[in-house]
């Protein structure tokens, strides 16, 4: 469980204690960033002798805080109150010149639930 913007995310398709008042239905966000020069060149200098890219698990998990983020203002904005089977997908692609960018989006059920 995970509370993003006083919007309850849940990863299971029920809210344990509490009924679904109504189904709003599917809502989602997206985080796409990029590590700059610097750190794809020293990320590219690591990968040669192997090892943790510390760089870009952080590009990834900002990226991944930024796609809940988004989410929970989408679901918000529609009068959810809780999101119910969230899941992420993440990709990457060429921005061109080198620059890869990282893209993750999550998405679930938007839902109002009440006390039972």
């Amino acid at each position: 469980m995970r509370v993003e913007n006083n919007m309850l995310i849940l990863t299971i398709n029920d809210c344990p204690g509490m009924r679904v008042v109504r189904v709003l239905g599917p809502v989602y966000g997206t985080g796409v960033w990029s590590r700059n020069i610097v750190g794809n060149l020293l990320g590219g200098i690591r990968a040669v002798f192997g090892g943790k890219q510390s760089g870009y698990l952080k590009m990834i998990a900002h990226t991944r805080d930024d796609a809940l983020e988004q989410l929970a203002e989408h679901a918000q904005s529609l009068g959810a109150n809780a999101m119910l089977g969230m899941r992420f997908d993440s990709g990457e692609f060429d921005a061109g010149q080198g620059q890869a960018m990282n893209e993750v989006t999550a998405y679930g059920t938007e839902v109002v639930v009440g006390s039972v």
